[in-house]
């Protein structure tokens, strides 16, 4: 099995993207490994998948989730009871933007 050719700009195109630096030696590689897994995605995409249903998984179907009720009722004052510092109904926080 050959590996698809991934060119050295398409590499660099790829770098860029992902804003990093590459050695010489890191694009060569990258290209070889890109290569191989497009080469592998390929081989993925000629499997028979008519018979799978498109929300099929494999392992469990996920967490369960709560129902979507709200359990605190909003308490400003307890809230605010231990702020080192407030302005009305809010937190009152130094600024960091000049």
């Amino acid at each position: 099995m050959s590996a698809k050719i991934i060119t050295r700009e398409q590499v660099l195109h790829v770098a860029e993207l992902a804003r990093i630096e590459l050695s010489e030696e890191e694009i060569e590689r990258l290209g070889a490994d890109l290569g191989e897994m497009l080469e592998y995605v390929e081989k993925l995409g000629q499997l028979d998948t008519s018979a799978v249903e498109p929300t099929f998984q494999v392992g469990d179907p996920g967490v369960l989730t709560r129902p979507d009720v709200v359990t605190n009722e909003p308490a400003p004052e307890r809230m605010l009871a231990n702020a080192p510092d407030r302005e009305g109904a809010y937190f009152k926080v130094p600024k960091i933007i000049e």
